[in-house]
């Protein structure tokens, strides 16, 4: 610009500014509202950039790594394996409960599982408490010193005709029969044993029903046993001569293979 004169060409190079400035500065209060605006707006974006840092791929600094994310991960995932470890551990401790038809034996000390194993053929007697004349005995005391039959008795037994043709089976092959009855039907028991001709020292009291469990009995049921307590034969449902019949053999084989004959 020329003072002296009108205007001149401007020979600087720069680009034509049109300044226009006002006569009262509150014209520039827009202006200057937009300004902050503009500056709060940034601060916000800054704060939540901070915020969500942690949780990027990558920090504002190149190189390190945000480290939010991969913790998160690691602590679901022991969570994960410890809750399932729990589990496994609380249903290992509970188990599974007696089936109904063994709770009495399971009362008694024995396990479903175990009572299961020795109700077998070639398997011993299981581990119980029977009573009889002289008092409590284990089971397999019972039949420790002699083989013996152990007569299962149901409730309502009809069967002493039966039970005196086993007695007879029996008494030849040197093998002792007992009468075996649960709780609460043991006076028809010893009617029984006195019919078969059997003293009241071969009547036994199975407080739980261990063995009739164990074997599954049905009906009279009898079990053959070698001396110490092992199992060789299981017959159930005697009801009549033609049955005893079938027992004579194994018997026979019973009481030789006692004495070695």
């Amino acid at each position: 610009m020329n003072a002296g004169s009108g205007p001149e060409r401007d020979d600087f190079g720069l680009p034509p500014v049109d300044i226009e400035i006002p006569d009262d500065a509150r014209e520039l209060d827009a202006d200057v509202q937009a300004y902050h605006r503009e500056l709060r707006a940034l601060r916000r974006k800054r704060r939540s950039d901070r915020l969500r840092q942690p949780l990027s791929r990558r920090g504002r600094r190149p190189g390190r790594e945000g480290m939010t994310l991969p913790v998160l991960a690691c602590c679901l995932m022991l969570a994960l394996i410890t809750s399932t470890l729990l589990v496994m551990f609380a249903a290992d401790e509970t188990g599974v409960p007696p089936a109904s038809g063994n709770r009495s034996a399971a009362s008694a000390g024995q396990g479903a599982g175990a009572h299961r194993a020795t109700g077998r053929v070639g398997q011993p007697l299981p581990s119980a408490e029977m009573i009889m004349q002289s008092g409590t005995v284990p089971l397999r005391a019972v039949t420790a010193s002699a083989p013996s039959v152990l007569a299962l008795v149901p409730p309502g037994c009809g069967c002493a005709p039966t039970l005196r043709q086993l007695a007879a089976a029996a008494g030849p092959a040197h093998v002792r029969l007992y009468l075996v009855g649960k709780d609460g039907d043991m006076d028809q028991v010893s009617q029984l044993a006195a019919l078969a001709g059997q003293s009241g020292r071969q009547v036994v009291t199975d407080m739980n029903n261990v063995l009739a469990n164990v074997y599954s009995a049905r009906g009279l049921t009898a079990l053959l046993v070698h001396p110490g307590g092992t199992v060789s034969d299981i017959a159930r449902d005697l009801s009549g001569p033609q049955d005893v019949v079938l027992l004579q053999g194994p018997l026979q084989q019973l009481g030789g293979a006692s004495t070695g004959g």
